[in-house]
């Protein structure tokens, strides 16, 4: 199934280098594929897979190694973001 996957700040250097402008690619999933596991690919340290949202909703990290999604979905990551 085809999801889009995007990341923001620093996590977009995670994605392939023509997918970085604009953050985000189209991905092919299984359907039985849980977050962890479809981010799992990239790299990312898990300090840096902070904010998790399916659809702009948030997904608590213990639900993250089950939770799985839905043709068309989009799955956001942010890393920790601190201010100033």
């Amino acid at each position: 199934m085809k999801i889009t996957f995007k990341l923001y700040a620093s996590l977009t250097d995670y994605l392939p280098a023509d997918a970085r402008r604009g953050n985000q690619i189209p991905l092919e999933v299984a359907a039985d594929a849980p977050i962890a596991r479809i981010i799992e690919p990239f790299g990312m340290p898990p300090k840096l897979v902070h904010l998790v949202l399916v659809n702009g909703v948030f997904v608590p990290p213990e639900e993250r190694a089950s939770r799985t999604l839905a043709e068309g979905d989009t799955l956001a990551i942010w890393p920790p973001i601190a201010g100033g």
